[in-house]
């Protein structure tokens, strides 16, 4: 029997299509924030505003010769890309590159004195800092009051959809609501997740985290969570090495949060703390592996990663870029099950995504007939909806 060919990589060249307006709209929006928000010299706001020319009537310009991650970009396949409409190449590499070369433009990388600075730092913390950040650190008072288990499956769903607090999306996109007859949680495998981690308490979680701000907070207090109640005894937190798709999550993105935990009153404060302890103690490792921002799915993962996803009990993939990278950007039917897409992973890995790309596997088909019926194909980039998935992977001995 011949093999199946592969479903088509998304591109962004279709008109109307949501990969397009991402590319025509909403990365010249970005640009264009990113410009006003920060008083850049003239230099670096020209080199902005040809970016901008650049990504609506331009094509992939190569890196700097002198760049000093031009050879891994070579790799990753900017030799195949270089001189190509960035309407024509996979959407999600164009994505990826977009925002390494929004980071050359605003000197990121070069000496001098915007080297490191965050492009994206104003947004992050206005957005870290708001009224609605406090009222839901109060919610954890009230938490705290109740038994460990239902704890775990606030936590489990606050982490969930923090990823509605995604600073890209809103950029271009009002929030929406759900309509009554469409499901908000269109596939829920929440106790699948639960049953990997192992009874003994002496596993290891990664999670691989996606926004900073309001959704890193909840994704930290999971952490703590498990690792108070002892239900992991290691957690390694993955991050971007540099400033991704507007609201990423960076190290400082990291201690941002947990100084807003602490300084926090309350329950939060506790979490903070522990969040802090565990980090110094080692119970809770960062990982900042450059492989996070490259343009590939995450079947291409270097060995290094490979083995570290390998050797733990679970791996928590948050947001919808990362549920791109795990089951490929590619147009698959959603009743394609999650479990075959992910079959190359090492260990078992949970999906936890909020819906903003089209891309989607492992619905029923009463499922996806109710969403089409409620919403036509609005549900699958709308960001009302989102999913628990997991692959427990052959041969785990929990959770059977």
């Amino acid at each position: 029997m011949p093999d199946t060919p592969a479903p088509p990589v998304i591109l962004g060249n279709e008109p109307g299509s949501f990969p397009h307006s991402v590319l025509a709209e909403r990365h010249p929006a970005i640009i264009r924030q990113v410009r006003d928000a920060t008083p850049y010299g003239p230099d670096i706001r020209r080199a902005l505003d040809a970016l901008l020319v650049s990504c609506a009537e331009g094509v992939l310009e190569p890196l700097p010769a002198d760049a000093h991650d031009r050879d891994r970009w070579q790799a990753w396949g900017l030799g195949e890309y270089v001189g190509r409409s960035w309407f024509d190449v996979p959407w999600l590499w164009a994505e990826s590159y977009f925002y390494r070369q929004l980071l050359e433009a605003v000197g990121y990388f070069a000496p001098g004195s915007w080297q490191g600075i965050d492009p994206f730092r104003p947004s992050k913390l206005a957005e870290l800092d708001a009224p609605e950040t406090d009222e839901e650190l109060a919610a954890l008072d009230d938490l705290e009051a109740r038994p460990a288990d239902e704890q775990a499956r606030a936590l489990l769903h606050g982490s969930l959809w923090g990823n509605r607090a995604d600073l890209g999306f809103r950029l271009s996109a009002p929030a929406g609501h759900t309509p009554d007859t469409s499901p908000a949680l269109v596939a829920d495998d929440s106790e699948a997740l639960w049953s990997l981690l192992p009874p003994s308490g002496t596993g290891t979680l990664c999670l691989v985290a996606d926004n900073a701000g309001r959704e890193l907070i909840p994704d930290l207090l999971l952490i703590a969570h498990l690792l108070q109640r002892r239900r992991v005894e290691r957690a390694v937190l993955h991050i971007k090495p540099y400033p991704y798709y507007v609201s990423d999550a960076t190290t400082a993105d990291v201690l941002d949060a947990v100084r807003r935990l602490i300084a926090a009153p309350g329950a939060a404060a506790g979490y903070g703390r522990g969040v802090r302890d565990a980090m110094a103690d080692g119970r809770l490792q960062v990982r900042a592996h450059p492989f996070a921002c490259a343009p590939l799915p995450y079947e291409a993962m270097p060995p290094e990663l490979h083995k570290e996803f390998g050797d733990a009990d679970l791996t928590v993939v948050k947001g919808d870029l990362n549920y791109r990278r795990l089951v490929g950007d590619r147009r698959r039917p959603p009743t394609t099950p999650f479990a075959d897409v992910t079959a190359y992973f090492p260990g078992p890995v949970a999906a936890l995504r909020t819906l903003k790309s089209d891309v989607i596997t492992g619905l029923d088909a009463r499922t996806e007939d109710t969403l089409v019926a409620a919403e036509g194909q609005r549900w699958r980039t709308s960001g009302t909806h989102a999913l628990i998935q997991v692959n427990r992977a052959s041969g785990h001995p929990y959770g059977r």
